[in-house]
């Protein structure tokens, strides 16, 4: 369900990456650094707001979406066709696992679960898009299972409730977000419907989920994120000067700043002559506080 919206505010731009497809915002609050992927340029970003400094490294292939570990040195990676993982000292990567090899879809959006434990989905590759893609979880032993929901064609929006009983995802192009009860055994059930975008424009990209409980979702071709109450209605709208915001994370000291990644692919000549600053990370102060991203407890061989 949704209503009409609460608080409005505009977030302001931070860094001017003119990303391809910026996605996979996430801040480690252990160092203190906002981490995020262009997928199409390959490349792996970092900021560290103490000295304003940005970093990138390139990947072997498309880096659809990440998560922190235990070493804070050690990023696990959603590469486009596979899960591996990857020293940032070292810019060693190992591989664990191949993702639905055979068919034409790629890894897309994901993060870990309270027990951390990594889940993601992934997304069609064909034209026209079809739903053959899935939900999978990456366990602390490294076995890979499929989770029991529909298949996507581009999953997205995959986030947790504080208490890791609730899972929250969507496939985008459905313009929903669901939501299934999470177990601790890791099953899901309950599968239902949480929230329909109403707006003429926008479908639902990448969320993250505050300590009281709130979905924030970037909304893709809407130039806004969307706060949801737990009970799927809208309390908050940040509205980005951007066209394709794509993904959100709280971040900062207090986790109460809004990164906000954003994309500059499908965008035309003239489209980007009027929005110079697509695949750049905004900003915006919060009133709600976040929750430190979960880390994932699975460790190399």
């Amino acid at each position: 369900m949704s209503s009409a919206p609460g608080t409005h505010v505009a977030a302001a731009l931070l860094l001017d990456t003119k990303c391809a497809l910026g996605e996979g915002a996430t801040w480690c609050a252990k160092t203190g650094r906002f981490y995020w992927t262009d997928i199409e340029g390959a490349r792996l970003w970092r900021y560290d707001p103490s000295d304003g400094q940005s970093t990138f490294w390139d990947m072997p292939e498309r880096l659809a979406t990440f998560a922190l570990c235990a070493d804070s040195n050690v990023l696990l990676l959603g590469l486009a066709t596979h899960l591996a993982f990857f020293d940032l000292t070292t810019g060693e990567t190992r591989r664990i696992v191949d993702v639905e090899p055979g068919l034409n879809t790629r890894v897309n959006d994901g993060r870990c679960d309270r027990q951390g434990r990594f889940v993601f989905g992934t997304k069609d590759e064909g034209s026209p898009l079809q739903a053959v893609g899935g939900f999978y979880r990456l366990n602390h032993d490294l076995s890979l299972e499929r989770l029991s929901l529909p298949a996507p064609a581009i999953s997205n929006s995959i986030a947790f409730s504080p208490d890791g009983a609730t899972m929250y995802y969507c496939d985008s192009p459905t313009r929903e977000i669901r939501t299934c009860d999470y177990r601790a055994d890791g099953s899901v059930a309950n599968d239902r419907l949480f929230v329909t975008l109403t707006d003429a424009s926008g479908e639902p990209d990448g969320s993250t989920v505050d300590r009281d409980g709130g979905l924030w979702n970037a909304q893709w071709g809407g130039r806004r994120v969307v706060r949801y109450g737990p009970d799927g209605v809208e309390t908050e709208r940040v509205e980005v000067p951007t066209a394709q915001p794509s993904c959100v994370a709280l971040g900062g000291v207090q986790l109460d700043s809004l990164y906000i990644t954003s994309a500059r692919v499908g965008l035309d000549a003239a489209a980007l002559a009027d929005d110079a600053h697509a695949g750049g990370v905004f900003r915006v102060a919060s009133a709600r506080r976040g929750l430190p991203e979960p880390v994932f407890q699975g460790a190399p061989a």
